[in-house]
């Protein structure tokens, strides 16, 4: 990216509450997204363009599961730059910066630098978003900060703030509030205490605030400063702490890329009642008697782009992907992948062509499902999938404590029934749909183990 011009102006969304309020983080960059404080999936679920930039502020932790290493991650893989600081932002900035987040102030750099460890430094308890997530709390950094400042200033003597330090670490973090504390302490520093009390309330002393609106600060005047050269430092970024080259493509498993794709489809369809795009491709796996042309073609389709990369027609590409010489006939190890017909009937060719395929996962990085994703979203087959979906959650409710849903083997051994037929298999059956085995196809049926038993009442019924 050396040497590159931005030309367009990008986005900057931030994460935040308590510690900067929305109206606070509009007050510095106007045209900021300002979303809640940041939990598991909610990076995945944002729409995002390379040269965005994400602020994370807060992030909950505790009542809901805290933002995901690769999460972020994968946002930096995607060209987005990722700031954190203050609080939670803090925290994954220290543990990230090596693989190219960026930290910024002083929060960051008490962890970055081993001043500080445990979460309970940032955390604290706050009421809901319709209340501006008011803070119940006070952050230990905050008490660290301001007794600094007070043994700098002359405000607070050091052995005091060293006191009434230890005197919070001490407490859980849930009961760190002011009268608290004001039990605790010695007698003789309650009047520190009060000092720090005023001046975090005033903001002079809230580090995280006063990080949180550095932080801003930096965002706004990257996305205001246009065209801006990529290279050297940018603003927010610690002075010679020049991130890692990140290299998303070795790093990153599939499972990140499968979670984005999850997070950024998903919707509430009727109230109470969720689902994604994979969702959707999933019941078509399942019950749809066109998904194995469908998925086969798609593939093939990625093969020949492969091939054509490297300048290889596919029969070659696939011989050189499966170590193959150009005269070899099919080796018996590989035969248990294709049908009786197809063993009988299709040329060696083909029938390499079709192993490659169903062995996906073996010898190819590339992920198929989001391509796999768009041929089922042109194609005749979205809303009838869809359909089914939704007819499986309608099955689950009616009967939620009447029917057990077994343990994904064995649902994945009695949905494997539907597929049994004559000259084939129960791997070649799973292949052809881009299940790797019984555990995932076990997994991906008992959403839909309830539609499956009514199916399967309604034809003995016929």
């Amino acid at each position: 990216m050396s040497g590159d011009v931005l030309t367009s102006s990008p986005d900057v969304v931030v994460y935040a509450g308590p510690t900067i309020s929305a109206d606070e983080v509009r007050g510095v960059v106007p045209h900021a997204r300002v979303r809640p404080p940041v939990a598991r999936g909610d990076l995945l679920s944002e729409r995002w363009s390379p040269d965005d930039t994400a602020v994370i502020i807060d992030g909950y932790y505790r009542e809901k599961l805290a933002v995901g290493h690769k999460e972020i991650l994968w946002l930096i893989a995607e060209g987005v730059r990722v700031v954190g600081a203050a609080s939670m932002g803090a925290l994954r900035a220290a543990e990230l910066s090596p693989y190219g987040m960026t930290g910024a102030g002083t929060v960051f750099d008490m962890y970055a630098t081993g001043e500080v460890d445990g979460d309970d430094e940032v955390a604290v308890l706050h009421g809901p978003a319709d209340l501006g997530y008011p803070a119940g709390t006070v952050a230990l950094v905050n008490l660290r900060y301001g007794c600094r400042e007070g043994a700098r200033t002359g405000r607070i003597p050091a052995e005091a703030g060293e006191r009434i330090v230890r005197a919070a670490k001490a407490m859980p973090f849930a009961n760190r509030t002011w009268r608290d504390l004001d039990a605790v302490v010695d007698p003789g520093d309650r009047a520190c205490l009060e000092t720090l009390r005023r001046l975090i309330g005033t903001g002079e002393w809230d580090v995280k605030r006063l990080d949180a609106l550095a932080a801003l600060r930096a965002a706004g005047e990257r996305r205001a400063e246009r065209p801006v050269e990529r290279a050297g430092e940018r603003p927010g970024e610690r002075p010679g702490a020049e991130p890692a080259a990140w290299a998303a493509d070795t790093a990153l498993t599939g499972i990140t890329h499968y979670e984005a794709l999850k997070w950024r489809s998903r919707r509430e369809y009727a109230p109470g009642r969720w689902m994604t795009d994979l969702d959707v491709v999933t019941a078509g796996r399942l019950f749809g008697d066109d998904y194995p042309r469908l998925h086969e073609e798609t593939l093939t389709g990625l093969l020949t782009g492969f091939a054509a990369d490297r300048g290889l027609d596919l029969e070659a590409y696939v011989r050189a992907g499966l170590g193959i010489a150009g005269a070899e006939p099919l080796p018996p190890v590989l035969a248990p992948w294709l049908t009786e017909t197809e063993r009988a009937a299709l040329p060696v060719g083909e029938q390499l062509r079709l192993v490659m395929v169903r062995v996906w996962p073996v010898w190819q990085s590339e992920d198929w499902r989001p391509v796999v994703l768009e041929r089922v979203r042109e194609s005749g087959h979205w809303q009838e999938w869809s359909q089914i979906v939704a007819r499986a959650d309608e099955a689950a409710e009616r009967t939620r404590g009447r029917l057990a849903v077994p343990p994904p083997e064995i649902c994945a051994k009695l949905f494997l029934r539907h597929w049994h037929g004559k000259g084939t298999s129960a791997e070649v059956e799973m292949a052809r749909r881009g299940f790797t085995g019984p555990q995932e196809l076990g997994h991906a049926v008992r959403r839909f183990f309830a539609l499956d038993v009514q199916n399967a009442r309604a034809s003995g019924n016929r």
